[in-house]
């Protein structure tokens, strides 16, 4: 069982790469946003509420997938509100049945994330696509993470169309894989 834990700032391409991955390896992609939009359902961005709620959605599903044998592709944008720990947590919890993590970072310049923005293919999830609202955010700290786990592929999203990046990800994994 393995988890493709893409991770990388808003606008990088987790989602449209992540569903390319699912594609390739047959497993689900389980995006950022089905977690989030269930929190903001019930609670406001942030809150202590959409907090609990999020992270209890997150874990109960890396935990049944894990304890299932079930690989999927997960998506997420490291951001204030996310508790570090709690990535610790997932790993752990795919760890403990015999898992393992694949962390994967995209990259991607500050203008071309303000470019990407807009994209009609971010409204659809109801994703931040407001350049002036995603500043004020990274001004004011919002986007601050402390390091993910090394990650295995760090792919810059700006040099690489999805289909490459899908193909270097799904690429390394098979390596990853015969070296065991």
């Amino acid at each position: 069982m393995h988890v493709v834990f893409i991770h990388g700032p808003a606008a990088s391409g987790k989602h449209t790469i992540g569903t390319r991955v699912a594609q390739a390896l047959g497993i689900p992609l389980f995006h950022n946003h089905l977690a989030v939009d269930a929190a903001l359902a019930l609670f406001e961005f942030g809150s202590p509420g959409f907090r609990r709620l999020r992270a209890a959605i997150w874990s109960a599903a890396f935990a049944e997938a894990a304890a299932a044998g079930r690989s999927f592709v997960f998506t997420f944008h490291p951001e204030a509100s996310v508790d570090p720990a709690l990535i610790e947590a997932l790993s752990e919890s795919v760890r403990a049945h015999g898992g393992e993590m694949m962390f994967v970072e995209l990259l991607c310049s500050p203008e071309t994330i303000v470019q990407r923005l807009d994209q009609p293919s971010r409204r659809r999830f109801g994703k931040l696509n407001d350049v002036a609202l995603y500043l004020s955010i990274e001004r004011a700290g919002g986007f601050a993470f402390p390091p993910l786990p090394p990650p295995a592929l760090r792919i810059d999203t700006e040099a690489h169309t999805p289909e490459q990046s899908a193909a270097l990800i799904v690429d390394s994994l098979a390596r990853r894989a015969g070296s065991r």
